[in-house]
């Protein structure tokens, strides 16, 4: 399979089975796009006609692509489809745990699909013996994997904080007796941010998720406290301190973009123009009743905003206002590796949420749908079922994603969004899947521009 577009001024061509990215000039690109559809003699002619002025060079442009076929880089062939089959049959071992550490939140979003922090259910924070039994479960779980991940979530994670430091402490003790190495994480509004709390941070988070979502306006609308205040002018020094305080290195300034800011970009900036280096601003999953909800039509739009945020990135690549993107960042040398590539996550069998009385969902984006409860820390994975469905979640599995030349990219989207939308974790939600496909194009039109910058080769 192969996928073609144009942007910024260059002709991309992506072969998705090889993972191969190739830029080319118009003849070639026309070429390749004429190559499985039409025999020799027609694409010459057409060319011939296309380009009267470069005839001589059809039969060299036909040869070049003649040798990237017969080097596995262009029209290559997928042999990752029976790899799957054995991967589904992995011994299941947990290696991430995203811990609810408190169902309470002092904001209170519109967007919030944890109904400001109760999930579905009454505010509660977790206790330091549920979380102990947490990371007992992960250690046990774990098998072999010697690194282990903790993200401490909410809700308001900071409202519970003596006990993420109880826990960080006991996860610690738990590292040089069972061989292993835990990466903590925190993600936080900053209402309760302080200096005493960046300076544990600093020593034991791995990477910080820092809640903001761009301009004073666009921020406040969305993300108030209770009585209706706005968060902004609070939240930023603090999140300007503690990023400054990480060298602006392993976090996060993550916003929400909706309906109510389809020009995004803006916002995007915003951050960087405040000076976060890293940031991730996405879009809202909401149901087409909710007024902030993005919308098919809104799609176009949507579009020429990563495009432009795409062509403002590479300007200011290695200048002082230059920043990081978290949609547009790929790896085209390593990457992921095959499983992840084709599974994703691993939602439900390699990641597990736990709430505050120790019950098992497949991610936080389930909590709170007892259909998807799979046990609690005491008993472990008893819904066996349910995680060998989740097991089998893939992009093979998925009929929208087989066919798809992102599939290698997004590893088939997220199953929550797809059960929200279609009842179906199999499934694919659709406006999601436009937004990533346009973000990857993005992402490998800046690593060709950046390239071209620098005199290499895509």
């Amino acid at each position: 399979m192969v996928h073609q577009y144009k942007m910024g001024g260059y002709n991309i061509v992506i072969d998705v089975n090889s993972g191969a990215i190739h830029v080319v000039d118009d003849m070639t690109y026309d070429m390749i796009e004429m190559y499985e559809s039409s025999d020799k003699d027609s694409i010459f002619a057409e060319m011939a006609k296309r380009y009267p002025d470069h005839k001589d060079e059809i039969a060299e442009v036909w040869d070049e692509i003649a040798e990237l076929i017969a080097a596995e880089e262009l029209f290559t062939k997928d042999s990752y489809e029976p790899y799957i089959t054995d991967f589904a049959k992995r011994p299941t071992v947990v290696k991430a745990l995203c811990l609810h550490i408190a169902h309470d939140c002092n904001l209170a979003c519109q967007y919030c699909f944890a109904e400001e922090g109760e999930y579905h259910g009454k505010r509660e924070l977790m206790s330091y013996e549920v979380g102990r039994k947490a990371l007992d479960f992960l250690v046990a779980n774990s098998g072999n994997r010697r690194n282990l991940e903790v993200d401490f979530f909410g809700g308001e994670p900071l409202m519970n904080f003596q006990v993420v430091k109880d826990l960080v402490a006991y996860g610690r003790s738990l590292e040089e007796t069972h061989d292993k190495k835990f990466r903590f994480t925190l993600t936080t509004n900053g209402v309760l941010l302080n200096d005493d709390i960046m300076e544990f941070a600093n020593k034991e988070m791995g990477n910080v998720v820092l809640s903001i979502d761009g301009r004073k306006e666009v921020h406040d609308r969305m993300r108030p406290f209770r009585k209706g205040a706005g968060s902004y002018d609070l939240i930023v020094p603090k999140f300007q301190k503690f990023a400054d305080s990480r060298h602006q290195e392993k976090y996060y300034v993550r916003g929400t973009f909706t309906h109510n800011n389809l020009d995004f970009s803006k916002d995007v900036l915003h951050l960087a123009d405040l000076g976060f280096k890293q940031i991730s601003v996405e879009p809202v999953v909401a149901q087409e009743t909710d007024s902030y909800a993005i919308r098919e039509e809104d799609l176009p739009q949507l579009m020429e905003e990563y495009e432009n945020l795409a062509l403002e990135m590479v300007k200011r690549h290695g200048k002082e206002n230059d920043f990081n993107f978290f949609h547009f960042m790929i790896d085209l040398e390593g990457g992921p590796c095959v499983a992840k590539r084709l599974s994703g996550c691993g939602s439900g069998t390699e990641y597990l949420a736990v709430t505050p009385t120790g019950d098992l969902y497949p991610c936080h984006q389930f909590v709170g749908n007892t259909d998807f409860l799979m046990g609690n820390v005491d008993d472990g994975v008893v819904n066996t079922d349910l995680r060998d469905e989740f097991k089998s979640c893939n992009v093979y599995a998925k009929d929208k994603c087989r066919e798809c030349f992102a599939r290698f990219y997004c590893s088939g989207g997220c199953a929550a969004n797809s059960y929200n939308f279609h009842g179906d974790i199999h499934n694919a939600y659709d406006i999601g899947c436009a937004l990533q496909k346009k973000r990857v194009e993005c992402a490998i039109m800046i690593k060709a521009a950046l390239a071209a910058k620098e005199g290499e080769e895509v």
